[in-house]
């Protein structure tokens, strides 16, 4: 089967990101972890040099190659590891990333640019390995493996039969860069080229491959590992895989000590490591070809040479031990492309308007069929509506795990000494909000980190540990997400936020307020306290660039500090931004939604002139006329109710003329003519095409506590 080079190389791309955030993890993990640490990390370079070499990228083998080397001689504890050398694999670390975003835009080769990124690198790298680092050129295969092989302690006699499709040439791959890379796994002590299929002259193309290889290996890697080179070239090769002997005691004693289960002959082969996935597939495709005189599978793996027969006769031993067969677990995951899911989120949108509008003309028309009809119809696309919603929701603990990289170069610009405690990244939310939260996020990190967290001494005499905190936590509360950014550093000075807030013009000399709208002055354009300018704050930019892009994601920040104790910023963000469940009021002729998960009850309402609050069961709930707020003409209806809604801990009632009730409401963007009106935070389009406005609780809640405060001063 052929394919794409385009399709291999964009693989090769994926898994080297995905192996590179890996080597940062461990990284930035490797003083609790220690050498587990140091061996992840090595083997995230060695695969991506390996799979490099196969693609010719002679640029990322070259500068991996001295990394991985300083790496060899950590393992070996010739180098110790310590906050230095980790910061410089970091930065080599986002070298190859570089190289490897070079490779996908196909600007690798003779980059100038990325040389000079690396010079200094290398240089720092061969400064721990004596000035020289070994070459990683295409040395003979023998040659490199020698170089790289390990200890031959332990180490078993492999035989791989290798044959090369005729494709493989012209699908872009290089037969020997994987010999070259299996040279890496162990020792090649000898190789045999098999041409029986090579043609006459005539008949000869020279674009395709007629070779194939018979190899000795000696190697302490297991079956899996050396399986997995040649994955890139699986559709365009015949492999057989031999172990060693002295692997046969390993597989027998697994054997011997598993839980005796109703397994496949196959299976259990597998788990056991004596056979991979890929050479059972193929065996079980022969035994299929062969129709019903087959062979046992155990005999056709004996003869293909992948699997010694005392294996097979042990397996078969423990498969008749085993108790009656239990039903197996299915891995059913299956990766889907966001384009697609972003596609199927606005299909059922439009699904929704739809299901309204047929809703609307059943109850005008009052037909029982097409009633109870539209009932089943609502009831199956709201179930459609939320598990397409599911699928686009994604735990926030990925996002939080990339500050852990942000704290740790930061701390060190800073000279401070900084940890991030993480809680609650198993919190999921819209993966829409997921990218669009984290430069917000990475903002306030930093913020904190330099503005927050004092200096060592400073600490020291105020009692604290020499060590700051920072502490991410997310938790759902009413429909929306909470992210929680805390530091124990030195917290806002309320006094110097006020003095400056009034020296610029922002509050009037005099004017009495609350610790909650002062500490929110930061947000200002251009405000700043900061007493020297670095080169992470200072300036008055930044905070409120935050606060816009949250605002933009129909969210909400705040701000609580005791100086000398700490800050935390709250960020309330909603689940999604795409479908709500609504509840629909009227004013007149308008309607609006509120988000349903934020309504508590609906009360009557009574007039009580120069009064701006209702008694709820004795307890004085303010409100505010959502008719007077948007200015809309006429008079309001005989009978008004107050909709009661809980916000952030905040909870206030809203005046409306009728309820309409709930209904699912999807949302769509107001167009920039409205991109000032406050209180509103996006607009529906209902059954009769008519558009409804969604309201901004945390602005109209802020709204109703401000004028409360004002009114009881």
């Amino acid at each position: 089967m052929n394919f794409d080079i385009d399709q291999v190389t964009h693989t090769f791309i994926a898994e080297s990101r995905e192996l590179l955030e890996q080597m940062e993890g461990a990284l930035l993990a490797v003083a609790q972890d220690g050498p587990e640490a140091v061996n992840a990390i090595f083997r995230a370079a060695h695969t991506i040099k390996g799979s490099a070499g196969m693609f010719g990228l002679d640029a990322v083998v070259a500068f991996t190659h001295v990394a991985e080397s300083v790496l060899d001689k950590v393992r070996d504890g010739a180098i110790p590891i310590g906050d230095d050398l980790v910061a410089l694999l970091l930065a080599c670390r986002d070298h190859i990333g570089a190289l490897v975003d070079a490779v996908e835009s196909g600007t690798l080769d003779g980059n100038a640019a990325l040389a000079d990124a690396g010079a200094p690198l290398v240089a720092a790298l061969q400064g721990y390995l004596g000035g020289t680092a070994a070459p990683a050129a295409d040395a003979a295969p023998a040659d490199a493996a020698a170089a790289d092989a390990p200890s031959a302690c332990g180490a078993g006699h492999w035989h791989i039969s290798l044959r090369f499709g005729p494709d493989v040439l012209r699908n872009g791959m290089d037969p020997l860069s994987f010999i070259r890379y299996l040279g890496q796994l162990g020792t090649i002590t000898g190789i045999a080229t098999i041409a029986d299929d090579l043609p006459d002259a005539d008949s000869f193309d020279p674009e395709s491959c007629y070779l194939g290889f018979e190899i000795g290996f000696v190697s302490e890697a297991d079956k899996a590992t050396i399986d997995a080179v040649f994955d890139f070239v699986r559709d365009d090769c015949a492999i057989r895989i031999l172990p060693p002997e002295n692997r046969i005691a390993e597989y027998l004693a697994w054997l011997d000590e598993a839980p005796a289960q109703r397994e496949r002959l196959g299976q259990m082969l597998v788990r056991c490591g004596s056979i991979t996935a890929h050479e059972l597939e193929q065996a079980l495709a022969a035994q299929q070809a062969a129709g019903a005189q087959a062979a046992p599978i155990g005999a056709i793996l004996v003869d293909q040479r992948t699997v010694h027969a005392p294996v097979v006769e042990a397996a078969l031993a423990k498969q008749r031990q085993a108790p009656e067969a239990r039903p197996q677990q299915e891995n059913r995951s299956v990766r889907v492309d966001a384009d697609k899911l972003d596609r199927l989120i606005n299909l059922v949108g439009e699904l929704i308007i739809a299901g309204a509008g047929a809703n609307l003309v059943a109850r005008r028309t009052q037909i029982p069929e097409l009633l109870e009809c539209t009932s089943t119809l609502s009831g199956l696309v709201e179930e459609v509506r939320d598990s397409a919603l599911q699928l686009r929701m994604v735990k926030i603990g990925a996002t939080f795990n990339r500050f852990q990289r942000v704290v740790h170069d930061v701390a060190r610009e800073l000279g401070k000494d900084i940890r991030l405690d993480v809680s609650g990244e198993d919190a999921e939310l819209d993966k829409t909000v997921v990218e669009k939260i984290g430069d917000p996020l990475t903002h306030l990190v930093r913020n904190a980190m330099d503005h927050g967290i004092e200096p060592a001494d400073v600490r020291a005499a105020r009692g604290k540990p020499a060590q700051g905190s920072v502490t991410l936590n997310a938790y759902h509360d009413s429909g929306s997400i909470v992210i929680e950014v805390s530091d124990d550093g030195g917290g806002l000075k309320r006094d110097r936020i006020l003095a400056k807030a009034v020296e610029r013009g922002l509050v009037e000399p005099g004017r009495q307020l609350t610790d909650k709208e002062i500490f929110n002055l930061i947000f200002e354009p251009g405000f700043s306290t900061a007493e020297q300018v670095t080169n992470l704050s200072g300036r008055g930019v930044g905070m409120d660039v935050v606060k816009r892009n949250i605002v933009a994601l129909r969210g909400s920040v705040d701000v609580a500090s005791t100086e000398g104790v700490g800050t935390t910023v709250t960020v309330r963000l909603p689940l999604t931004l795409a479908i709500i469940n609504g509840f629909q009021v009227g004013i007149g002729k308008s309607v609006f939604v509120i988000p349903m998960e934020m309504v508590e009850e609906c009360i009557e309402f009574h007039e009580q002139p120069g009064r701006d609050w209702v008694d709820l069961r004795g307890q004085p709930l303010p409100f505010v006329r959502l008719r007077e707020r948007f200015g809309i003409a006429g008079a309001p209806a005989r009978r008004r109710s107050v909709v009661v809604v809980r916000y952030g801990g905040r909870k206030a009632g809203l005046v409306v003329d009728t309820l309409l009730g709930e209904f699912q409401t999807v949302i769509k963007p107001l167009g920039k003519v409205f991109a000032g009106a406050r209180f509103l935070s996006g607009s529906s389009i209902l059954g009769n095409g008519d558009v409804a406005l969604i309201l901004d609780m945390a602005a109209l809640l802020a709204g109703v506590e401000s004028e409360s405060q004002a009114a009881a001063a």
